[in-house]
């Protein structure tokens, strides 16, 4: 057999100053070769090489497919782990974006901050994802298809094996002797992927032999066009956005032309991480939302996430579930209190430390509707929707509102939004606070709680 050079493979890019490399380890052919080829680098077995294998379970050798990545990991030298996903088969998505999803959610909890995710994605792959964006009417940042460097939470993912056809893994695992795992599910003409694989681009390459090549270059320059507007896009992002991340002012985003105004609308679902907008996406807030009156209260949601009008702002998020509305617990104000939506209650000092908590515990619930409280200063309780209207507090906040009562029944406080008169008093005696993190809040890129959270102290 004919000498075959090993498998080209560019240096990590700048931005990766460091962290180990974890290599997602199929057992298929593209990721033997990958491994094979990373393997053969003594500079990146310094930054901590490691392969890890997601078990799907969703084929009945995939005990044996587990079996086989840690013996060939083993002959490689390589650091091994066999990562077991459950499949949520109901959840509506299909059954290879579930898989997708939680194959991605594994490798991302085993990823330490700048850790680097490496993938075996090639240029043939690039091909099938340039076709299918265009199938559902993507624009530039949708035909830039897969980068080859990109941002994954706090870690990074690499695609060093993009600018390589399937031919040359073939040739390099056939000249090196490698064995790897042929899926069956891959031979089937299901899902969307398999058919442009088996069926389009073949018949693509009878007239146009570099076909694949050609659509991966058309998906490299969208790619550069789209970094070019992202720029922009990030510059009108940060003087469009509210005193939270997750909100745009109407106003100033009808303002724009209707094609900066949908890129604008695209660039901000992508960086609150939440799931790329539906082909007619943009069209449907432009006409369920923008045209809304203010009071409408109107949303458009997608794929668990959902955008909503208020007053002039629009809020993107993933779809949350409130407080429970029989939901109650017993706190005394010593430790930080979790909340079943994922949110916290905090009562803290003026330096922002613990306290030793409250003369009695209170009880901590959710709203039921008719509540009134009041007010320091005032003789009179007002009802508290009245107060939320008043203080700007939008819907997605009032469904996780924790309110605060003594033993009596008595309201002492909503959140951190609303404080009655007897625990304000207490309160500002002792120099400390009364702090609600929503769920949202909690890791988030807000840039502050600003107007959404003016407390009546």
């Amino acid at each position: 057999m004919a000498a075959c050079p090993p498998i080209h493979l560019p240096d990590l890019p700048d931005e990766v100053a460091g962290g180990a490399l974890v290599v997602a380890y199929s057992g298929g052919l593209d990721s033997t070769v990958l491994l094979h080829g990373l393997a053969a680098r003594p500079d990146l077995h310094a930054r901590g090489l490691r392969a890890v294998h997601v078990h799907h379970g969703l084929q009945a050798q995939a005990d044996a497919w587990a079996a086989h990545c840690r013996r060939q990991a083993a002959e490689l030298g390589i650091a091994f782990e066999t990562l077991r996903v459950n499949i949520a088969r109901d959840a509506g998505q299909g059954l290879e974006a579930a898989a997708r999803e939680a194959r991605y959610a594994a490798l991302s909890a085993v990823l330490a901050p700048g850790d680097v995710l490496v993938t075996a994605h090639h240029l043939d792959d690039q091909a099938e994802t340039f076709l299918l964006r265009a199938l559902r009417a993507s624009g530039p940042e949708g035909l830039g298809s897969m980068r080859p460097l990109r941002p994954l939470g706090q870690a990074w993912q690499w695609r060093p094996l993009l600018s390589q056809p399937r031919e040359a893994l073939l040739a390099h695992a056939q000249a090196h002797g490698l064995s790897w795992i042929e899926d069956p599910s891959n031979a089937l003409p299901d899902p969307d992927r398999n058919f442009l694989r088996l069926q389009v681009l073949p018949l693509l390459r009878t007239r146009w032999p570099h076909a694949s090549t050609s659509l991966a270059r058309s998906a490299a320059l969208c790619a550069q066009t789209d970094a070019l507007l992202a720029q922009e896009d990030k510059a009108l992002l940060r003087i469009h956005t509210g005193d939270d991340a997750r909100t745009l002012r109407v106003p100033a985003l009808k303002a724009l032309p209707a094609e900066r105004r949908a890129r604008l609308l695209r660039h901000w679902i992508r960086a609150l991480d939440l799931p790329p907008l539906p082909a007619r996406g943009v069209e449907r807030i432009e006409h369920i939302l923008l045209g809304a009156r203010e009071d409408a209260r109107a949303t458009f949601a997608w794929a668990g996430a959902r955008v909503l009008r208020w007053r002039d702002f629009l809020h993107a998020d993933r779809v949350r579930e409130p407080l429970p509305a029989q939901w109650s617990a017993q706190w005394d104000g010593h430790q930080p209190l979790p909340l079943p939506d994922g949110g916290q209650l905090l009562l803290r000092d003026g330096e922002g430390g613990a306290t030793t908590g409250f003369d009695a515990p209170l009880r901590v619930h959710a709203r039921q509707g008719g509540e009134r409280i009041v007010l320091p200063g005032r003789a009179h309780s007002r009802p508290l929707k009245h107060l939320l209207q008043e203080r700007g507090v939008p819907p997605w906040r009032r469904a996780h509102l924790p309110l605060l009562s003594d033993a009596t029944g008595r309201l002492l406080a909503a959140g951190d939004v609303v404080w009655g008169d007897g625990l304000a008093q207490w309160l500002h005696a002792r120099g400390w606070h009364l702090a609600w993190h929503p769920p949202a809040e909690k890791g988030s890129a807000e840039k502050g709680s600003g107007s959404f959270s003016a407390c009546g102290k």
